[in-house]
């Protein structure tokens, strides 16, 4: 974990000075980007965060891996609770001097692995149905018709331009409750970015159908990243 630590100048701000409260792994991720209609995102994400574009343009992202050894500090990760698949639609703000990540959905594989993950984050996390395995990702929840299958080739790794490291290279996230804004701030190495070529592609969620009911713009996959993650910082909604 020093290591880790010591390793921050890739960080657009300094790491946080209290001690961090969860370690885990975002393991073999699968990345589909989506350029979208400013206006429609708006809709989806709290007044009080600014989307945050690029060269003038919305972006929103699903995001399918594999979350490992998750574990509070100074505790063992417990493999049948602690690692598990998980699909996230997201997109991306700026608040402040920071910019993050705010999800408009998450899943995850086990039902008790996303019970306690909401308990503990406040992450409004649902359980989905999820298999993979070597090149291909599928989940299903029947109770809300919605779905994802993909097949997919990785080719080798790539530099990054200023697209991957915009939509990459987050260290906060933020995400709305009852009482206003949580911010959550983490820190990773840099992810490792390869091609990814997709022989077989289903995306089924008819509440996005405006934002993700087409083919991705761009496309990639991570072998993945160890995260650091500090406690959550309650935000007043409009305090930004």
């Amino acid at each position: 974990m020093k290591d880790l630590l010591q390793n921050n100048k890739h960080r657009p701000w300094p790491i946080p000075k209290k001690r961090w409260k969860f370690y885990q792994e975002w393991n073999k991720a699968v990345f589909l980007h989506w350029k979208v209609d400013f206006d429609a995102l708006r809709k989806l994400v709290p007044a009080g965060l600014e989307i945050d574009l690029f060269e003038g343009n919305a972006w929103v992202s699903l995001v399918a891996f594999t979350m490992e050894k998750i574990r509070p500090r100074n505790l063992p990760y417990f493999s049948p609770v602690s690692d598990f698949d998980e699909i996230n639609i997201r997109t991306y703000i700026k608040s402040g001097n920071k910019t993050g990540v705010y999800f408009l959905s998450i899943e995850g594989g086990k039902r008790l692995s996303c019970a306690l993950a909401k308990s503990i984050s406040g992450l409004p996390y649902r359980f989905s149905k999820m298999h993979r395995e070597k090149g291909a990702f599928f989940s299903e929840n029947t109770p809300h018709k919605e779905s994802f299958s993909i097949r997919f080739s990785v080719e080798e790794l790539q530099n990054k331009n200023n697209f991957d490291y915009w939509v990459t290279e987050r260290y906060a996230l933020f995400q709305e409750t009852s009482k206003g804004i949580n911010e959550f701030e983490i820190h990773h190495l840099e992810w490792p970015i390869q091609k990814l070529k997709t022989t077989a592609l289903e995306v089924k969620y008819d509440r996005f159908k405006n934002l993700i009911g087409r083919p991705p713009d761009k496309a990639h996959y991570s072998s993945g990243v160890k995260v650091l993650a500090f406690n959550k910082k309650e935000m007043k909604t409009g305090g930004f």
